[in-house]
């Protein structure tokens, strides 16, 4: 089962921030959807997950949010 972080009626940059806090705290190759009705989502999350090592997996569209699934990378040194 995946950790979801709904991340609704949150705008730029907080998304991307709950996000790297909640991946900071999980093993590598944990999986976790984020919610988000940020416009700007679309384009953080997306280059939040390919700047620091994490592989987004899905990104799609429920009607009223964005639904993206991430699975958590190797830290970075």
């Amino acid at each position: 089962m995946e950790d979801v972080i709904d991340a609704r009626g949150l705008m730029c940059p907080l998304p991307v921030l709950r996000l790297g806090k909640a991946l900071r705290g999980l093993a590598e190759g944990t999986v976790v959807q984020i919610w988000a009705d940020d416009p700007i989502a679309v384009i953080d999350i997306p280059n939040f997950c390919r700047e620091a090592g994490h592989e987004l997996l899905a990104q799609s569209d429920a009607g009223d949010h964005q639904t993206y699934t991430i699975k958590r990378g190797a830290d970075r040194a």
